[in-house]
C-alpha cells in the first residue's frame, strides 16, 4: 500500500510540476537539482526497503529531508568556498541511486524465478 501511495506521490508531483510551471532563479537550478538526486536516491531506497518488507516512514521521511537538505547545503558550502563539493553529491548519491536500482532489478528477478519455478513444481 505504501509503495502505491509513493508512486502515486510521484506521478502528482511530475503533473504538478509540469501543469503549475513554477519557476525560480537560476542560480538555485544546481542547488535544487543535487537536492533532486538526494531525494530520489531517499525513493528507491524506500521501494527498496518496502520490497525487502523493511520499510519505515519515519526513516524514509527522515532520510528524504536530511539527504536533499544536506546535499543542498554541501553545495552551497562548496560554491562560497570555491571547491567543487557537488562532486561528492553525484558521486555518492548517484552511486547509491544505482545501487538502489540494482538492488530492486535483483528482487524482482528473484522474485520472478521462484514464481516461475513455484509454477513448474504445480
Amino acid at each position: 500500500m505504501i509503495f502505491v501511495i509513493m508512486i502515486l506521490g510521484l506521478i502528482l508531483g511530475l503533473i504538478l510540476g509540469l501543469v503549475l510551471h513554477i519557476s525560480y532563479p537560476t542560480a538555485y537550478s544546481f542547488y535544487i537539482t543535487m537536492a533532486l538526486l538526494a531525494a530520489m536516491d531517499s525513493v528507491l531506497g524506500a521501494a527498496k526497503a518496502y520490497m525487502e518488507e523493511k520499510y519505515s516512514t519515519l526513516i524514509f521521511l527522515s532520510g528524504f529531508l536530511v539527504n536533499a537538505l544536506f546535499a543542498a547545503l554541501l553545495v552551497y558550502l562548496g560554491d562560497r568556498l570555491g571547491v567543487p563539493l557537488y562532486y561528492a553529491v553525484i558521486l555518492v548519491f548517484g552511486g547509491r541511486l544505482f545501487q538502489n536500482l540494482s538492488e530492486i532489478r535483483h528482487i524482482f528477478i528473484a522474485r520472478w524465478r521462484a514464481r516461475k519455478n513455484h509454477d513448474k513444481q504445480q
